[in-house]
């Protein structure tokens, strides 16, 4: 039987489509619960986002099986759309559409969650709005760059209602381009607001923009690949401290002096969290390429809780005696929605690849934009030293008996396949050079259930040696 290829995994979309600062939403329409995501467009290439927004949705009992409805939104003038946000109040849909690369916020409705979003109106918010319809039916609004605010809005749904605005409900970072107002502190607030409501309380998500070194996490330089949040009893101030949720850098390493190294090219960070089905997950985006302009959709399971004092706790929480005490940002995955691990015997894309680190210069995952089933996104400038870490893959109960590995190499290179860590057990060993694009070579010792899997690349010679395509065991 003929095998297929992965999908569902991480990135959750195809891998040919590429939707950063996606915000998700549980919509119920005509009876179906949906998790709807709405985010920018990756189309230009050499530029953020693009001039129009799509639509992806999946059922809420499966997170692997995503659906494109089309174009929901295009600018009017064809400018640049950054990211936007959709609520529902009533029985109509909202959508809140960044046009001219975020300076100008229009709102436009719709009767379906997947649009087409009609009848634009200008508002007066500012960049990355994020919208929160609450429980008792008011809304209120949150945004902006190096600089937040926030405001409840009119029945219009566009302007402000009079003595609401607040400024600076977050201290904002001490990027070059923030303004030196008094208004900077170590809330570090960057971007990407996004307001939710998580027992209760008032959940202000956001990007930041880390100022201070973290080795624990491999940084040591500003940083604006996290996911971070405070809480309030209120929606529009007394935000409290909270946490970071996502961090895009990819698996941390532990060196010897016991600080951490950062295994994937990190970036900018943009996304929200969402309870789909009883369980909590963030969506966030990666990067792709060697720059910011292609960027994909990913997604991890949360834990979310409450400690007895009312402070929310999401990401990876540590409980004691039963309390939370602390929480830490999730791990990135190439599993994502699939928790058991991506099944081993499918052909998986290197470009589910959550682990890309060493050698002379960093390998990366290059961007496809050909809309087949069985496209792959190569890794690419693999040099000796290099490793490529797939995390989780899920063998089953059978041990596997064979790896197939579809992969150009223009010089001899030797790759080694590794079970659980860079440096953990060498289960596969084959030589590659230009003779060949696949190689099928007995496993030993694999095992069985879930592991994470590394291909270790080892070359005598300078330079890139290979490009990666995909993989399989059976």
């Amino acid at each position: 039987m003929a095998k297929t290829f992965i999908r569902g995994a991480n990135p959750y979309m195809p891998l040919w489509e590429h939707v950063p600062d996606g915000e998700p939403r549980v919509f119920e329409y005509q009876g179906e619960k949906r998790v709807y995501v709405y985010g920018s467009h990756d189309t230009e290439r050499t530029q953020y986002c693009g001039p129009d927004y799509v639509v992806w949705s999946a059922p809420v009992t499966d997170l692997t099986d995503w659906k494109c409805h089309g174009i929901c939104y295009r600018a009017e003038d064809n400018s640049i759309l950054f990211a936007p946000d959709v609520v529902q109040k009533g029985d109509t849909f909202y959508m809140y559409a960044a046009e001219r690369n975020g300076s100008q916020i229009m709102v436009a409705s719709s009767k379906t969650p997947w649009g087409p979003f009609t009848n634009p109106v200008k508002t007066e918010l500012g960049f990355d709005p994020g919208i929160l319809v609450d429980d008792d039916g008011r809304v209120y609004a949150y945004w902006g760059f190096c600089g937040s605010y926030c405001a409840e809005l009119n029945e219009d749904m566009a302007t402000i209602k009079p003595g609401t605005l607040r400024e600076h409900p977050l201290t904002h970072c001490n990027a070059p381009w923030a303004k030196d107002d008094g208004h900077s502190g170590k809330d570090y607030f960057f971007e990407a607001s996004s307001p939710r409501k998580i027992f209760g309380k008032y959940v202000y998500i956001y990007s930041k923009r880390m100022e201070e070194e973290m080795p624990e996490l491999g940084v040591y330089e500003h940083c604006n690949g996290f996911l971070s949040y405070k809480w309030s009893d209120s929606p529009l101030e007394g935000f409290r401290d909270g946490g970071d949720i996502s961090f895009n850098g990819g698996e941390i390493l532990m060196g010897e002096d016991g600080k951490g190294i950062m295994t994937y090219r990190w970036g900018n960070n943009h996304g929200s969290v969402m309870e789909v089905n009883g369980q909590w997950y963030v969506f966030y985006h990666r990067q792709t390429g060697t720059d910011e302009y292609s960027r994909q959709a990913m997604l991890e399971p949360i834990d979310a809780a409450q400690d007895k004092d009312g402070k929310v706790f999401l990401g990876k929480i540590t409980y004691r005696n039963g309390e939370p005490v602390s929480s830490c940002p999730v791990e990135m995955t190439s599993q994502g929605a699939q928790v058991n691990g991506l099944d081993a015997r499918q052909w998986i894309s290197a470009g589910y690849a959550c682990h890309l680190y060493g050698g002379k210069e960093k390998a990366y995952i290059a961007p496809v934009y050909d809309r087949r089933e069985d496209v792959s996104a190569p890794v690419k400038e693999i040099f000796d030293g290099t490793g490529i870490g797939f995390r989780y893959l899920q063998f089953g109960s059978n041990t596997p008996r064979t790896v197939t590995v579809q992969m150009t190499a223009n010089k001899p290179v030797t790759v080694s396949v590794r079970l659980d860590a860079r440096d953990g057990k060498e289960i596969a060993v084959f030589r590659a050079d230009e003779t060949k694009t696949e190689y099928s070579v007995p496993v030993s010792g694999a095992g069985i259930g879930k592991h994470a899997v590394y291909f270790l690349f080892s070359a005598e010679e300078n330079g890139p040696v290979a490009e990666m395509n995909r993989f399989t065991f059976d």
